[in-house]
């Protein structure tokens, strides 16, 4: 009895298992869960292994494109050059004019014509510009950067062999008055002096005239060196460079670039026994030392991207290119302000 219940067994769960292989397979269940699809797995959170992407790549040079124009210092010329140089190399294809006109000139066109996006100058903007600036809708104030220091080089020939050093006085009295060389000091040749002088339009004038002119003479100086006589005027410091080359009796003043460029054939001159170096420009030691600026408009930098994209790229690589060109880099912390400014005037902070 016992073997016939053993085989009947053995014949059911021979037959249930049968019956289990055919039947079709029962669904297991699970949480309830979306659909799978492709959208739904492009959403999943990133890892925190991740890169983020920089808000500040839309500003990189090869991110922008456009017309730039920028106008202005002979002084700060060629610093800018040098700064739409790397701009372009680092892949800029868009179209940025550099314009040396002097500083006044190329304040005016940025803030009374409204034709160019950044205004170079050799000098600190003045009250009335500012103003003119604000008048057709720019704001100076908010997007002026300090982007070097210029040590103003009083030079001479590299023939000349009798002035190493001048005071305050004395070369005041030679841009103005003294007819000869033994005019400033009886040991000096009696010889005509040969003068060179940035233009009217320039910075550099300016600032000669405000640091030497009326340091020595007062009010009147700026009409003294007018009025003084064998003396050439030229915009192009370049004009200048080569008018002193040609005579030991000539004498010019222009930015510490153009002299480091032709250090071979001029030579600087000290001025209160002090000579144009890094260390006394930035000091202030070196009496006719001088900031350099651009100028824009939060306007402008907001509407125009490659314009806030190029005074970016300006303000944080220039001072790995100034030395260089013949400037001097500003301190760390006006770097920093100068960013800040940047920031402010694109609203992001």
């Amino acid at each position: 009895m016992r073997n016939k219940l053993f085989a009947l067994l053995a014949v059911l769960v021979a037959a249930s298992m049968i019956l289990a292989a055919c039947a079709p397979a029962a669904p297991v269940a699970t949480e309830e869960a979306p659909a799978s699809s492709d959208a739904a797995s492009s959403e999943v959170a990133p890892s925190s292994e991740e890169v983020v992407a920089d808000p500040m790549d839309m500003y990189l040079p090869d991110a922008v494109s456009g017309d730039i124009i920028t106008a202005g210092s002979s002084t700060v010329f060629p610093l800018t050059e040098r700064m739409k140089q790397r701009f372009e190399e680092e892949g800029f294809g868009g179209n940025l004019t550099v314009d040396s006109i002097g500083s006044g000139a190329g304040i005016e066109r940025f803030c009374v014509a409204g034709e160019s996006d950044i205004a170079n100058s050799s000098r600190a903007i003045r009250d009335t510009e500012v103003e003119s600036c604000k008048a057709i809708g720019r704001d100076v104030d908010q997007a002026g950067f300090l982007v070097g220091i210029d040590a103003l080089a009083v030079v001479v020939s590299s023939e000349n062999d009798f002035v190493t050093d001048v005071t305050i006085a004395e070369l005041a009295l030679i841009y103005s008055t003294a007819e000869l060389w033994s005019d400033v000091r009886p040991e000096w040749p009696a010889e005509p002096i040969q003068r060179f002088s940035p233009g009217t339009d320039s910075g550099t004038f300016d600032y000669f005239v405000e640091a030497i002119m009326e340091e020595a003479l007062g009010d009147t100086g700026g009409e003294a060196i007018l009025n003084s006589t064998n003396t050439q005027f030229s915009e192009d410091d370049n004009v200048l460079v080569q008018g002193v080359q040609g005579s030991p009796y000539a004498i010019g003043y222009f930015g510490y670039a153009y002299f480091q460029e032709n250090a071979a054939t001029l030579k600087a001159v000290s001025v209160e026994g002090v000579a144009p170096t890094a260390e006394t420009a930035e000091s202030g030691e070196y009496p006719i030392s001088r900031p350099l600026f651009i100028y824009s408009s939060p306007a402008i930098m907001q509407e125009k991207p490659q314009v806030a994209a190029f005074i970016y790229f300006y303000i944080t690589n220039v001072a790995d290119e100034i030395l260089d060109v013949g400037y001097f880099p500003v301190s760390d912390a006006v770097a920093q302000e100068n960013l800040d400014a940047w920031l402010t005037a694109m609203g992001l902070q």
